[in-house]
């Protein structure tokens, strides 16, 4: 975690450090434990293809957790984010080929609000596909 960010340090058009995460199939067994989620399209590749899936895919709410992660690093602070909806595009797949997917998280600060919240926009991609569609983030910062 970094130093909390100072409202008055930002400005829409802010972009924040591009953040680049790994999935690995042991990822999705841990994660598949915390959050009880044991839907076999996250661990058998027969059930992933079964339900018309490339192959094994990441929990939708791990993506989300990523990307908010990126957002929460860079506030400083992971209370700072006040509001976080997002809708999925594509599932982040993952093989079992012994290389991770890797999601990319990109940010940029869309609007200052009322001190001292600002609204960010955010760009979730594995490879050339975009995973999360309509990111928005609003964040209370330092003042």
């Amino acid at each position: 975690m970094t130093e909390p960010v100072n409202y008055t340090d930002v400005q829409p058009g802010t972009r924040l450090p591009t953040r680049v995460f790994t999935v690995g199939r042991a990822d999705l067994v841990r994660y598949a434990g915390a959050s009880l989620d044991f839907n076999t399209i996250h661990w058998s590749e027969r059930a992933a293809r079964d339900a018309g899936l490339p192959n094994v895919i990441a929990h939708g709410a791990l993506t989300m957790a990523l990307a908010l992660r990126a957002l929460t690093d860079w506030a400083g602070d992971p209370a700072a984010v006040r509001d976080y909806r997002a809708r999925f595009s594509k599932p982040v797949v993952v093989p079992d080929d012994g290389e991770p997917a890797r999601v990319q998280v990109e940010a940029v600060v869309a609007e200052k609000l009322d001190s001292p919240r600002v609204r960010v926009s955010v760009t979730a991609t594995c490879g050339a596909d975009k995973v999360l569609v309509m990111p928005r983030v609003l964040v209370a910062l330092k003042e």
